[in-house]
C-alpha cells in the first residue's frame, strides 16, 4: 500500500511543479513581451500573436502532466503488478 501514498505524492509533485513551471513562464514571457511592446509598438500585433501561441502552448504542456498525474491517481497501473506478486 506504500504505492498508493508514493503515487499521491508524485501526483502532487507533478501538479505543483508544473503549476509553478507554467506560471513563471508565463509571468516572464508576458513581461518581455511588455518590454519588447514598448521598445517598437509597431510589431505590437505579431508580438501579442506569438504571445499567446507560446501562452496557449505552456498551458496545453502544465493541462497535459495534470490528466497523466490523476490518471495515475485514479487508475492506477502499478497496483495491478502488486496484485501479482507472490507473497
Amino acid at each position: 500500500m506504500e504505492v498508493i501514498s508514493f503515487v499521491a505524492l508524485a501526483a502532487g509533485l507533478i501538479i505543483g511543479l508544473g503549476a509553478i513551471g507554467a506560471c513563471i513562464g508565463i509571468g516572464i514571457m508576458g513581461s518581455k513581451y511588455l518590454e519588447s511592446a514598448a521598445r517598437q509598438p509597431e510589431l505590437m500585433n505579431e508580438l501579442q500573436t506569438k504571445m499567446f501561441l507560446l501562452a496557449g502552448l505552456i498551458d496545453a504542456a502544465f493541462i497535459i502532466g495534470t490528466g497523466i498525474a490523476l490518471w495515475f491517481a485514479t487508475a492506477n497501473p502499478f497496483l495491478g503488478q502488486i496484485a501479482n506478486l507472490p507473497k
